[in-house]
């Protein structure tokens, strides 16, 4: 067995190998997923097909395939034999899930024979403030398969290493607005009538450089700029008192209520009085109760079962925050799990539809969003791209995220050959109050970004 450093390799004694990524798992730190990539020339893959992670589990070729996950190692398998003929590079990378890399103790890559279980070579690493990493990469030379130890981190996660390598994916980790989608499919949005947006500070300095010579794509990414600043609402001064009598004031009572009295319901609007409302396409519903606090933690849980004859289906759940103008300000899904200091949060991708009860769930802190968050709209894609024929029935259900109560619920009664569909928006009704939307409207797209445009017409109307 070898002890690589840094840019050091090895020649692969075998054509089938398993790389793995072990570290020590305990209260606090992140999870870590493995993923690789299938280079061309140029550095770059050749499509999407390419990557290979936890939501694409096997390339097409069968020559890598993520093999799962225990605590405190995640595994993959490459048979160099198998591999397409142009394919020069296979990247071994990672994402930290819940925090950096520099919080990740005993970080290690190690390489076995898939076959005998014999150890090739260890590369223990270190890490600062990255959330993903590219920790080694297959390559070959003069007709020889080695295994170089890379060591690069990149602080934009794996939206970003995967970017840089080709893949189409959306979800920087930057909290600042990103200009509009070009081309929406929906018409032109109204022009905002929120306030103008901060000036964006200075940019982030660069990931440190790890020095990895050899690695031919070792440069770290574009970063993003940091969050800006949210626009605040200054506060009123209090209006001057009127003058005082001569006799002595009096003293005033404290007020009786510690929240405001609900708002009055929407013009033929129901809401949550008579308990969970059952919602039809298009149907709305003011997620108040009379007499009642606002909502201020809600679950979204999104699910979906296999067609007869199917034995699974991979489906993702997300999120896209609009402001009050139709603009996109972030996408939270399975790349991209927290949002807005965590008043988004996506709990985890299902990689099956099998079970009863939610396949994937979207947390949200109604009260800490920002103000300029004005509709969430919430979303069902295929990055595998099966079809919504291939599902018996998809739902999303409304949670009150302090109580349990099932507050609101729409099944999706009807499927099309679509690999994408936009079950439902939540918008801003008042500063504490909201109201659901049922949308079920189906397209094309196998990530969360290709509904961006499509979800701007309903993140704008009335």
């Amino acid at each position: 067995m070898t002890q690589l450093s840094k840019g050091a390799n090895t020649a692969l004694p075998t054509a089938r190998v398993r790389v793995t990524l072990h570290w020590t798992p305990r209260p606090g730190v992140p999870d870590v997923d493995a993923s690789a990539l299938l280079l061309r020339a140029g550095g770059r893959v050749g499509s999407d097909d390419d990557f290979v992670f936890y939501n694409q589990p096997q390339h097409a070729s069968g020559a890598v395939r993520h093999t799962g996950k225990t605590p405190g190692a995640d595994s993959l398998e490459v048979d160099v034999t198998a591999l397409p003929g142009d394919v020069e590079r296979v990247v071994l990378a990672a994402s930290a899930d819940g925090g950096t890399f520099g919080q990740v103790p005993g970080l290690t890559l190690v390489a076995t024979d898939a076959d005998s279980g014999a150890q090739i070579a260890t590369f223990p690493m270190e890490a600062a403030a990255e959330t993903a990493f590219v920790s080694g990469e297959l390559y070959q030379r003069n007709g020889q398969w080695k295994l170089r130890a890379v060591g690069q981190g990149y602080s934009s996660g794996l939206a970003g290493l995967a970017t840089d390598f080709g893949i189409s994916v959306e979800g920087d980790d930057g909290a600042a607005p990103q200009a509009p989608e070009p081309a929406p499919a929906a018409p032109p949005a109204p022009a905002p009538q929120t306030p103008p947006a901060a000036q964006t500070p200075p940019a982030a300095p660069p990931a440190p450089d790890f020095g990895a010579p050899q690695f031919e794509a070792s440069a770290a990414p574009q970063f993003g700029s940091p969050p800006q600043g949210m626009p605040q609402q200054a506060p009123q001064a209090a209006p001057a008192p009127p003058p005082q009598p001569a006799t002595p004031p009096i003293q005033q009572p404290p007020a009786p209520q510690q929240h405001q009295a609900p708002p009055q319901q929407s013009a033929g609007v129901v809401n949550l009085d008579k308990g969970r409302v059952d919602l039809t396409k298009g149907a709305r519903v003011d997620l108040v109760k009379s007499a009642a606090p606002p909502l201020s933690n809600v679950v979204m849980g999104l699910g979906w079962d296999p067609a007869p004859g199917r034995k699974s289906i991979d489906l993702d759940a997300s999120v896209i925050a609009y402001d009050q103008g139709g603009k996109k300000l972030e996408i939270v899904w399975f790349m991209h799990k927290k949002e807005f200091g965590g008043a988004i949060l996506h709990t985890g991708d299902n990689l099956t539809g099998a079970g009863d009860g939610d396949d994937e769930q979207i947390k949200v802190d109604l009260l800490n969003l920002p103000p300029q968050v004005t509709s969430l709209l919430f979303t069902i894609n295929s990055f595998s791209g099966q079809k919504f024929t291939d599902i018996q029935r998809a739902f999303c259900r409304l949670v009150d995220g302090n109580t349990g109560e099932e507050l609101v619920r729409f099944d999706l009664s009807a499927s099309q050959p679509a690999t994408g569909v936009l079950m439902a928006l939540l918008r801003r009704t008042g500063p504490q109050t909201w109201q659901m939307r049922a949308i079920g409207d189906f397209h094309d797209g196998r990530t969360v970004k290709k509904l961006v445009g499509p979800g701007q017409a309903h993140a704008v109307a009335p």
